[in-house]
């Protein structure tokens, strides 16, 4: 795949995971959750990654921006965002293992295929940004 193909590439899966993150959120906060299968204090824990999350979103948006008009701040920010994603996804990776939130039963598909994927982009865009 030449460079600016792979750029291009990238790009797209960035805004894609940036409006799967807003859209993710809108439909959390709106959902009633049952917690009788969650650890105590699930709810609580989860809620306090909206604001990461969101300037999160915000960063794929804009490195996303900047790569596309070749301006010298993409790749910074493609960098932090990249960080960012990758300390959450270790973060999930570690919470989600504690508690035995990749069982099946407990939304453990959803779980390991949301980890996998901030993981494999994450490491992706540090690569590609190096």
């Amino acid at each position: 795949m030449s460079g600016h193909l792979a750029n291009l590439v990238l790009i797209g899966l960035q805004l894609a995971t940036a409006l799967g993150i807003v859209v993710f959120w809108i439909w959390w906060l709106r959902a009633e959750h049952d917690e009788s299968g969650w650890p105590p204090g699930y709810r609580r824990h989860e809620q306090a990654f909206v604001l990461p999350d969101g300037m999160l979103a915000i960063l794929l948006v804009a490195s996303s921006l900047g790569s596309l008009g070749n301006m010298a701040l993409g790749s910074p920010l493609a960098l932090v965002a990249a960080g960012m994603m990758l300390f959450l996804a270790l973060f999930d990776l570690a919470y989600f293992a504690q508690q035995g939130m990749f069982a099946v039963g407990r939304g453990g598909v959803g779980n390991a295929i949301l980890v996998g994927w901030l993981l494999v982009l994450s490491v992706t865009m540090i690569m590609h940004h190096l």
